[in-house]
């Protein structure tokens, strides 16, 4: 089944052409990279997914949404379908990482105290750091803090997660093993797209792959 649908699609930015004539298609489960320098437009695109930049022209479609027509109040019922990695982490460095986690649950709508740590303790599992939970990010390695960012995107169970340069401040070995995780992820039958500009880690865990290059994308 088909999640994202985009048919000749334009994006803007202050009346700038981003990207133009997107032809783009996600199905569930399904791993995709988007590959290009920086300044290409991989981060717009990724955003135009939760309604983050707008879409100029064309047909734009997620999951039952119209991204071309998309209202104010439905997009926080959007975003919660989607989960979404940075690459600079962004996790509250004055609490514990469960702390980092029950805010995201409770800022969502989640108020059973027992149903809170339940999938906390699920994220933290799938992550493997289910004994991280007390410690403060940081305290963390790099690695594992981009571990924990991956377990916050995954707390409202989403159908899709968007991955911005997830990998970009790791190093080599501890990129390859959050690459991996995220194949696994996706394997479970959530949608991974994943921006990246590193090759070699597309070689190692490859997928179906854009590039974004000159006001456009194109399947490699």
């Amino acid at each position: 089944m088909k999640i994202i649908h985009y048919k000749e699609v334009e994006l803007c930015h202050d009346e700038l052409i981003v990207l133009q004539d997107i032809n783009f298609s996600v199905s569930e489960g399904e791993f995709i990279y988007l590959c290009g320098k920086t300044g290409s437009g991989k981060s717009s695109l990724l955003k135009s997914f939760y309604a983050d930049m707008p879409i100029k022209r064309g047909d734009a479609r997620i999951f039952d949404y119209d991204l071309t027509k998309i209202s104010r109040m439905q997009i926080p019922f959007l975003r919660r379908k989607i989960g979404i990695i940075f690459q600079d982490f962004q996790l509250l460095n004055d609490r514990s990482v469960r702390q980092n986690l029950e805010f995201v649950l409770k800022a969502t709508g989640w108020k059973d105290s027992r149903q809170i740590d339940e999938q906390i303790d699920l994220v933290l599992n799938t992550v493997g750091l289910p004994k991280k939970g007390y410690k403060r990010p940081h305290q963390l390695s790099g690695g594992e803090q981009q571990r924990i960012v991956i377990a916050r995107s995954l707390l409202n169970s989403p159908q899709l997660i968007v991955a911005d340069e997830p990998t970009g401040n790791l190093d080599p070995e501890i990129a390859a093993e959050i690459v991996g995780l995220l194949h696994e992820i996706s394997r479970s039958g959530t949608s991974v797209i994943m921006a990246t500009h590193n090759m070699s880690l597309i070689d190692k865990y490859p997928a179906k792959t854009y590039i974004v290059e000159n006001e456009n994308i194109k399947e490699k």
